[in-house]
């Protein structure tokens, strides 16, 4: 029987040499593959109470979605500026060169909301924390981050210390 990982495809040298990318779409591609990520990111939400799923883009939508499905959860996209056609609240964050913002649509978020977030991928932290704090202005508390996989050598948790955060695979480097 073949484990979640099995499904993940590592590609050497991509996008630069030195980099081995971890591709998901190839557990996206298969169903038990598909099958086994949202079963396990789901069971990680066992036993904590919560209002709505938060999907960050791309990637988050596709496990965020069906998590929100199965559990009878509103599920609320968090996209890239400008994609969102409604009155949307923004955070930004830092890019390797640059800057770029994150929105959600207001009327989406009430005060109180407790709000999982759920993601491909931390990697440096940056886009998720920025996703936890746009829901702490907006008073709505993330109490729980949830990813398929963990690039431990970006130091991503450290941007996310003050969560609750579980992933499925984590790997040592970038």
């Amino acid at each position: 029987m073949k484990t979640l990982k099995d499904y993940i495809t590592s590609i050497p040298d991509f996008p630069e040499p030195g980099i081995i990318f971890r591709d998901v779409t190839s557990v996206i591609g298969d169903a038990e593959g598909l099958k086994l990520a949202i079963n396990q990111m789901q069971a990680k939400l066992e036993g904590i109470g919560f209002d709505a799923i938060a999907g960050l883009e791309s990637r988050g939508f596709l496990f965020g979605m069906p998590i929100a499905y199965n559990l009878g959860k509103p599920f609320i996209p968090v996209r890239k500026k400008g994609k969102l056609p409604r009155e949307t609240v923004s955070a930004s964050y830092e890019l390797e060169y640059g800057t770029a913002e994150i929105e959600v649509h207001k009327e989406d978020v009430m005060p109180g909301m407790r709000i999982v977030l759920i993601d491909d991928l931390i990697a440096t932290g940056g886009t998720l924390n920025a996703a936890a704090q746009l829901f702490k202005t907006l008073k709505a508390p993330v109490v729980k981050i949830v990813c398929l996989l963990e690039l431990k050598g970006l130091n991503g948790r450290a941007k996310l210390a003050d969560y609750d955060v579980d992933t499925i695979i984590a790997y040592d480097g970038k």
